[in-house]
């Protein structure tokens, strides 16, 4: 009785996975991989995740942005390891991110279409981000030095998705560069078109 029990549970299991893998393979067939793309289809606003680590830590956070006229445009840019480095202290270093709000970048790029026409390339220019830190009642002027050592890429397969990286390589404190400095890296892995 109890086998008999086993192997209809087992085959009402296998059915309803036989049915989901089916239901996949019908949505599928209407997406087309690699579809062609055009420069101008990198403008607009998109969401993701963006992933900052230094050293061992590693933290992730979601956040939105805007791509248009060449200019990335971030309302609100984390920059808790950047904050964390000039100021030692992490609840005082909490404190400051909570007064200093939201922190706004603009990132210039470059697009350039790939010769096949399914994807376009990003050169990035970034510019310093300077920040003002309070601390202790006054203020820390803190600027980080950012780079990007490789091309973003926008695609459109399933999604419309931009991927990307930078890198803060330096950051300097009231006018002093940090000498026991780990670079951080904001990953953006799969940012999507709204």
């Amino acid at each position: 009785m109890k086998k008999a029990i086993r192997i209809k549970s087992f085959l009402v299991v296998l059915g309803l996975v036989s049915a989901g893998f089916a239901s996949c393979h019908k949505s599928d067939d209407n997406e087309q991989p690699n579809q062609i793309v055009k420069v101008e289809d990198v403008n607009g606003n998109y969401s993701g995740k963006v992933i900052t680590t230094q050293g061992k830590t590693k933290n992730e956070i979601n956040t939105t942005f805007t791509a248009k006229d060449k200019v990335i445009n971030y309302v609100d840019l984390p920059v808790k390891e950047i904050v964390g480095t000039a100021v030692k202290d992490a609840k005082k270093a909490e404190e400051a991110i909570k007064k200093m709000g939201k922190i706004k970048y603009d990132l210039d790029f470059t697009a350039a279409l790939t010769s096949t026409k399914t994807a376009v390339e990003l050169t990035f220019a970034p510019k310093a981000l300077d920040l003002k830190i309070p601390v202790d009642n006054k203020t820390i002027d803190v600027k980080a030095i950012i780079s990007a050592k490789q091309k973003g890429v926008y695609t459109h397969n399933r999604t419309r998705n931009l991927k990307y990286e930078l890198s803060v390589d330096k950051i300097i404190v009231s006018g002093t560069e940090e000498a026991k400095f780990e670079a951080i890296k904001y990953s953006f892995p799969l940012s999507i078109k709204k």
